[in-house]
């Protein structure tokens, strides 16, 4: 059982940066693939990164390759997502997610693969 809380959303404008912190409780940490997730208003929830359980192996979602960059520190339990040149169309709510890691995990841009969710964080960005 594990319980995420997500922190550091805000607003910000075009070109600014956040950094989004997602702090893990109830499991151990380091068992779990972690992803980040977002939904803007009017549109599904939609994956933004990921991270398998020691950091060896990261992925993003085409839209923000070279601008965000997900890492982990499994001992403060804490996964986080590094928001540089932020765009107006990154405006959504950013939630964060964890599923148990196994050797050959796939498909970690699939929201149905996470047990696990947080109550999400706005980021608001404008133009």
């Amino acid at each position: 059982q594990v319980q995420l809380v997500e922190s550091g959303g805000g607003l910000v404008q075009a070109g600014g940066s956040l950094r989004l912190s997602c702090a893990a409780s109830g499991g151990t940490f380091s068992n779990y693939a972690m992803g980040w997730f977002r939904q803007a208003p009017g549109k599904e929830r939609g994956f933004v990164s990921a991270i398998r359980w020691n950091g060896d192996n990261t992925y993003y979602t085409g839209s923000v390759k070279g601008r965000f960059t997900i890492s982990r520190d499994n001992p403060k339990n804490t996964v986080y997502l590094q928001m540089n040149s932020l765009k107006p169309e990154d405006t959504a709510v950013y939630y964060c997610a964890a599923r148990r890691d196994y050797v050959g995990i796939k498909a970690l841009h699939y929201d149905a693969e996470y047990d696990y969710w947080g109550q999400g964080t706005q980021v608001t960005v404008s133009s």
